[in-house]
């Protein structure tokens, strides 16, 4: 065999042995998409920050004593692990990732992240806190996971806010709305949502094509899809608390209190009560009965998981307190969550 020749079949093997290689590093790198029907998380709680977020028996959540750190523990708070140093909201998860807004400062020192100076973004990671990536550098505020792509509160200076939407693998991005829309409450496809420029109608959103359709002509604010009806605030009404029945077009009051923020979660609904003798962390069943204080005084951030309802008060972001989510009402504040912010910070 000449030299010529050993040299061409060298040089073959070398071609392909790079091409298996890069085969390999696509498909190890590729990110795999997600149901249609996928739902990041709750609307209740990304409608109060999206700072917890249950997937699978894990919860992911901002720790307040943390700067809102993202950490991840079970469901009944053991197994506190910090998966980044940088504050964070908007907490999606689906499939092997989170997805989440977050502020990463100069001095961030996560796992993969201490190369970054001062920014905001969505970032998407893998449910240790692994391989972080950026999907988008941009101001971002309410975030869902609508299958496989992130509809998203997107802010700048020039546009103000739009919603955008990006897909998990961060191959397009394109703006689906040019004005304000709440992607939380998202379900089978459609997204419901209020409106914000000439009504507070119910829109829904069909992600299959980004079409928008009035559902519903009335005046309500942050709508929340929940097993066939539709939760709201009553604009008209001193914000009080009503659900609509879709299917066969019938309105309940289920509180004539005025309604700051509220959650629905299962057989319950958490709502704080806007007054001035008496404010309180309230909750009831979804059909407005057995109505019951949590807690007296002004609250927000009610975030709800499978076992606890955590919410702190106005304007102090610790401590954090926290309830059983259907047991007795009995408040307590979350320590393990302090103790893990703690041991960190030795």
């Amino acid at each position: 065999m000449t030299t010529t020749k050993k040299n061409i079949i060298i040089i073959c093997i070398v071609v392909c042995i790079l091409a298996a290689l890069f085969a390999v590093a696509m498909l190890t790198g590729k990110i795999p998409m997600n149901d249609v029907y996928t739902v990041g998380n709750t609307a209740g709680n990304l409608n109060n920050g999206g700072l917890f977020c249950e997937s699978d028996g894990k919860v992911f959540f901002a720790n307040a004593y943390d700067n809102n750190a993202l950490y991840s523990m079970n469901a009944d708070e053991t197994e506190l692990v910090k998966l980044n140093s940088n504050s964070v909201a908007s907490i999606n998860a689906g499939g092997d990732y989170i997805y989440y807004y977050m502020e990463s400062g100069s001095n961030g020192s996560g796992k993969g992240l201490g190369f970054m100076g001062r920014t905001a973004g969505i970032y998407r990671s893998e449910k240790d806190g692994k391989h972080t990536a950026c999907l988008d550098r941009t101001f971002a505020v309410t975030m869902q996971l609508c299958g496989s792509y992130l509809y998203y509160q997107d802010y700048n200076n020039k546009t103000g806010t739009v919603l955008s939407k990006i897909k998990i693998d961060k191959s397009e991005k394109v703006e689906v709305a040019d004005y304000v829309i709440n992607p939380a409450s998202y379900v089978n496809g459609l997204i419901y949502f209020n409106g914000t420029e000439n009504d507070h109608a119910l829109y829904t959103l069909n992600t299959a094509n980004d079409v928008i359709t009035l559902a519903w002509t009335a005046d309500i604010w942050n709508p929340i899809f929940h097993d066939g009806y539709i939760y709201y605030m009553d604009v008209q009404n001193n914000y009080r608390l009503c659900r609509y029945n879709m299917s066969e077009d019938v309105i309940e009051v289920l509180t004539d209190d005025r309604v700051d923020f509220f959650n629905v979660y299962s057989d319950y609904i958490y709502y704080q009560k806007s007054s001035k003798t008496e404010p309180a962390l309230k909750r009831m069943y979804i059909d407005g009965s057995n109505p019951e204080v949590v807690a007296d005084g002004v609250y927000e951030n009610i975030n709800i998981t499978s076992q606890y309802v955590y919410f702190n008060q106005y304007g102090a972001s610790t401590p954090v307190y926290k309830t059983s989510t259907f047991g007795s009402v009995y408040v307590t504040t979350f320590d393990a969550a302090r103790d893990a912010a703690e041991a960190n910070m030795k």
